[in-house]
């Protein structure tokens, strides 16, 4: 019997059909990359701090929807496609966390994310407590 719940909600950024927005397992959260795009697959404009916004906000959504939260990622990673946008994506990063309730983090750099986008996030996180 399989423990394994997949997380989808209508108010995010589609997933592709080889990847779900999230799954949920034994009480962990594991969210896909989200870039900073539209729920029409468009990314946003103006560099990677409105990307960075965008890609978490949408990854809020999903888990929201998967029973969690930012204040519940226990670790991001963050990809970007240029170091030199280290700096800006982090003061946008700093916005949304707590800085007493930070995540374990890694953040490298790509040579390439989906569609254009400048920098994508995922994170494990776990479900609210009830």
């Amino acid at each position: 019997m399989s423990t394994k719940k997949i997380v989808f909600t209508k108010d995010a950024v589609p997933p592709l059909p080889v990847f779900s927005q999230a799954t949920i397992a034994k009480g962990v959260v594991y969210c896909s990359g989200n870039i900073g795009c539209t729920n029409d697959l468009v990314v946003v404009e103006g560099g990677v701090k409105p990307q960075t916004r965008r890609a978490l906000e949408n990854l809020t959504i999903v888990l929201k929807a998967a029973g969690s939260g930012l204040e519940h990622i226990v670790k991001a990673n963050i990809y970007l496609t240029s170091m030199n946008d280290f700096r800006e994506m982090n003061e946008v990063y700093a916005e949304f966390f707590d800085k007493d309730n930070l995540p374990a983090r890694t953040c490298v750099a790509v040579a390439e994310l989906p569609l254009g986008a400048s920098v994508e996030i995922e994170c494990t996180a776990v479900v609210a407590d009830a």
